[in-house]
């Protein structure tokens, strides 16, 4: 005699698949506190943001320390020690919000802080991290440069040695934070490999300027690096690692990040157009009431739903320390691509109000189209996969 429960509740819309049931209730708590702040301070705001490619960066990082979401996945240092389920349940919220502000906390804690935590010494931990996690000092991560964005390895800053110190020279570009900041970790080519600087700003020698005229992430800051002759005592340097192993290390927390915060993305614009098309009254009936919209919608809600669960897997991977690289770049590829789809579906069934900042789908639109390329491409996380399957490189 089976005893298994009786489905008693029609799906809602909100929660078709009921994901909800798989969350404990201190992952809900933490989700549904940073979707109020997102609802609060975030929405009403973000449009005029974007309109004006300003943001106001360091407000929004004291209101984010406040709310224990910046390095929350790390542990000691005035960090939260989150699981790494709820982070991503943060960065899905926050990107539901912007995928800038999902940025911000995504490049403070899990590139620059995430840097600090795993390959810095005792002294540059506790300098640096309980500030950072408080909002009171922001972070950026310098690796992507003109000539060297999904090759790392051909990177041309490099750092010599000069007594006991170190001389930094090189250009870092796409550096989201960049001007605001108040650390850079900074990458570059040394005789024993590749090695992270932690470089305050100020430091002689070391200047940001902003990237202006961009179409996508306005909401966020975007900015160059110049290293000219930037001279560092070797307490500058993270001492954990001189690899590639360094950087990639990172680059694969904010990833993580990103297969979350692609869903909000894609869920906001799903939840618009569903709106929308209740309301939208054409040939004296909503729109919602013909097929073809019907079909947008049960798609969108398909991809919305079955990357949410993709994205929990992987979190739970992550917490049980099984989850590879590899899945992160699935998790990548599957979900940013899923994301852009539902936001172009959506920017359809709102027709000319789609382009309009009084919605959100526009605007997830353009930022999913840098998603999908910083952070390691589409096209490097298909080969990372390829390799994966058949044990083939084509990198090279």
């Amino acid at each position: 005699m089976s005893t298994a429960a009786t489905p008693t509740e029609k799906p809602r819309a909100e929660d078709f698949l009921a994901i909800d049931r798989n969350l404990s209730d201190e992952e809900r708590d933490i989700r549904d506190t940073v979707r109020a702040w997102v609802r609060d301070k975030v929405v009403p705001e973000v449009g005029e943001w974007f309109e004006a490619g300003a943001v106001p960066a360091r407000e929004l990082a004291k209101e984010l320390g406040a709310l224990n979401v910046l390095g929350m996945h790390l542990e000691g240092y005035g960090c939260a020690g989150a699981s790494a389920t709820a982070y991503g349940l943060a960065c899905l919220e926050l990107e539901a919000g912007d995928s800038g502000i999902r940025s911000l906390v995504s490049v403070q804690g899990s590139l620059a802080m995430f840097a600090i935590w795993k390959w810095g010494s005792e002294e540059q931990k506790q300098e640096w991290l309980p500030r950072m996690a408080a909002g009171e000092a922001i972070g950026c991560f310098g690796l992507t440069e003109p000539d060297a964005g999904s090759d790392p390895g051909s990177m041309r800053t490099r750092a010599r040695r000069d007594g006991s110190d170190w001389i930094l020279s090189g250009q870092k570009m796409w550096i989201t934070n960049g001007s605001v900041s108040d650390v850079a970790v900074v990458w570059a080519r040394t005789e024993e490999g590749v090695t992270g600087f932690v470089v305050p700003a100020g430091t002689p020698g070391f200047t940001t300027q902003d990237i202006h005229k961009k179409l996508s992430l306005r909401a966020s800051v975007t900015s160059e690096l110049l290293l000219d002759e930037v001279r560092l005592p070797d307490s500058a340097r993270l001492p954990g690692v001189s690899s590639l192993k360094g950087p990639l290390s990172c680059l694969n927390e904010a990833r993580y990040g990103i297969v979350w915060g692609a869903i909000g993305a894609a869920r906001a614009c799903f939840e618009a157009a569903l709106s929308y098309a209740k309301e939208r009254t054409q040939f004296d009936k909503p729109i919602a009431s013909f097929q073809i919209q019907q079909l947008k919608l049960a798609q969108m809600a398909t991809e919305v739903n079955r990357g949410t669960l993709l994205a929990l897997h992987l979190g739970r991977l992550k917490d049980e320390g099984a989850l590879r690289p590899e899945h992160v770049s699935m998790g990548k590829l599957a979900n940013v691509n899923a994301a852009l789809e539902v936001c172009r579906t959506a920017r359809q069934v709102l027709g000319a109000n789609g382009i309009t900042l009084e919605y959100p789908v526009i605007r997830h639109m353009n930022n999913l189209e840098s998603v999908v390329t910083y952070e390691g491409t589409a096209d490097v996380h298909a080969l990372v996969l390829g390799e994966t399957l058949t044990g083939i490189g084509a990198f090279r």
